[in-house]
């Protein structure tokens, strides 16, 4: 009776909510380049949503603040919506800035102006889940976080940490945080289509997180989905309904042997292999010895970086993302197996600078994806006892992923914030249009496996498989995948089941988007190609959540 009572009041909020907040015009005009860097033509705006969705009588606003990429082909077909993933990612600083924005218009058949916003609970937003209140916090925040397997007693600590910070987001954000959570950004996204003036129905695309926000907004809104993109997707059950998400993890360890896989197939293009005859295997063995070693003795590097077990096993989880860092990942990893320490600094200082805008905005990453990701998970457990089982599913799910985030969920199991409105529905779903889901064969961090289960509750949905390495199709060049995503998007039109975009930029050779787009569109129409030390990293902010 009590899920019942739940279901329909949950029913009379999406009845008596989904109505326009207003019908006015966006005033879209200059963007300030400090806020939104852009490589293409933006604009920006604003738009005043309701604070509490909850609360019909109350006059308090929001104020979203919206970037838009023009469509190069006019007139634009309209507008489509993005979200980068996390949660917890901004997306304003992304979307108009090369090669990021060359390759989006390309994938929409570059007729669809792309529009986003930073989600409430967000830095970049006006209400962002900000639970550290003083430099010193920040620091301890930053400094105390590791990897459980990082010592025997990592687990304990980072149990207790989780309830800190947990503590901490009810006393800081016990205003605005109950009124951060999917839910609410869901209805903000409705509220930007109804502002938009256009036909009042969405298309969206979401990356990550980006697709548990998209499944949420078609369980609420399926009457209003014109086009939906789901690409590298999450399993929206798991995220909400148990104490972690296990199955995202299930070819982390795959992806992570591809990366030596790939290496002695190019060994001329890989440092790990090149000059050697090492195998796949012997080479990954290496780098898990290394992982030993510096567990117990740390490398320094210069005056300026540790190689600990948490810095190294990091920079290995973030080259999960996009396989075209692969190359740098392999000669890093080759000058500390052979002790070529002088070559490290300046690389190092150029992939990841360690200026304090850059930590301080990681550390605002990570407090955005705990604040978002529990307030929506209803799992709360109360004993350390009952949290460890979870922790060893994690471990067994994956040895390099596995131990990285136990952070976010021990935090998630100690919750206090509860918002005001939480997704509590199925996923069970018929769009008023049918659903794109998108996997990659090789994604060690949304499995393609994930794409078939929540397609397979869309009435209609069709998932695309990308033959290719890392998180998203955007890490896997295809101009298979531009003409697939481009009809869906002109023409409405879906692959047929069991497509597969084969790979074209094979491992360690170099070819890019721009690459692929040039040979789609004609030689000139992208310039920009992907600097390493720029490399999107959508999705789960996981780097942050280690220790460098």
């Amino acid at each position: 009776m009590a899920f019942l009572r739940r279901t329909l009041q949950f029913s009379f909020l999406t009845l008596s909510l989904a109505q326009p907040y207003g019908t006015s015009t966006l005033q879209w005009g200059p963007c300030n380049e400090t806020e939104v860097p852009s490589d293409v033509p933006v604009q920006c705006s604003t738009l005043l949503v309701p604070m509490d969705y909850t609360e019909p009588n109350s006059n308090e606003t929001l104020t979203l603040d919206l970037v838009k990429v023009l469509a190069p082909v006019k007139p634009s077909k309209g507008s489509i919506l993005f979200n980068f993933g996390g949660p917890g990612g901004t997306a304003r600083d992304v979307i108009g800035t090369n090669p990021i924005a060359e390759e989006l218009l390309a994938l929409t058949g570059r007729q669809f102006d792309l529009v986003t916003f930073d989600p409430r609970g967000t830095s970049g937003s006006r209400i962002p889940m900000a639970c550290i209140d003083n430099s010193f916090d920040a620091w301890s925040f930053l400094l105390n976080r590791m990897p459980t397997n990082s010592s025997e007693v990592a687990l304990g600590a980072t149990w207790a940490r989780g309830a800190m910070v947990a503590e901490a987001c009810l006393k800081t954000q016990n205003r605005t945080g109950s009124l951060i959570s999917s839910a609410f950004v869901a209805r903000d996204m409705m509220s930007v289509v109804d502002a938009l003036g256009e036909d009042g129905m969405l298309r969206y695309w979401g990356f990550s997180y980006g697709t548990t926000l998209g499944a949420t907004l078609a369980a609420m809104f399926p009457d209003r989905i014109e086009r939906m993109i789901l690409d590298g997707v999450q399993n929206p059950h798991e995220y909400y309904h148990a104490q972690a998400d296990f199955q995202e993890w299930t070819d982390s360890d795959k992806s992570f042997s591809s990366i030596f896989t790939g290496c002695v197939e190019a060994r001329e293009n890989c440092a790990l292999a090149k000059g050697n005859n090492k195998t796949a295997a012997e080479l990954e063995q290496a780098v898990w010895d290394l992982l030993d070693a510096v567990k117990y003795q740390p490398i320094a590097i210069d005056s300026t970086y540790i190689a600990d077990y948490s810095t190294v096993k990091g920079l290995i989880v973030q080259s999960l993302y996009d396989s075209a860092s692969w190359p740098v990942l392999a000669m890093i990893l080759n000058y500390v197996l052979t002790g070529q320490l002088e070559a490290l600094p300046n690389l190092l200082r150029i992939l990841y600078p360690t200026n304090i805008n850059n930590i301080y905005a990681g550390i605002a990453q990570s407090l955005a994806l705990i604040g978002i990701h529990c307030s929506d998970n209803m799992v709360r457990t109360e004993k350390f006892e009952d949290f460890v089982p979870a922790v060893q599913q994690m471990y067994d799910t994956s040895k390099i992923l596995g131990d990285g985030l136990v952070f976010l969920y021990s935090a998630c199991a100690q919750w206090k914030i509860e918002p005001k409105e939480r997704y509590t529905g199925d996923f069970n779903v018929k769009t008023k249009n049918p659903v794109l889901f998108i996997g990659n064969s090789h994604d060690g961090l949304t499995p393609l496996v994930s794409a078939k289960n929540v397609s397979a509750t869309f009435e209609g949905s069709v998932v695309l498989e990308v033959d290719g390495y890392g998180h998203s199709s955007l890490a896997a060049p295809a101009a298979c995948t531009i003409r697939t995503t481009s009809a869906y998007w002109v023409n409405g039109t879906l692959p047929p089941e069991g497509k597969v975009c084969e790979l074209e930029a094979p491992l360690y050779s170099g070819i890019t988007w721009a690459d692929i787009i040039n040979e789609v569109y004609g030689n000139g129409t992208v310039t920009a190609k992907r600097d390493v030390s720029t490399l999107p990293r959508f999705g789960s902010p996981l780097v942050s959540l280690f220790r460098r």
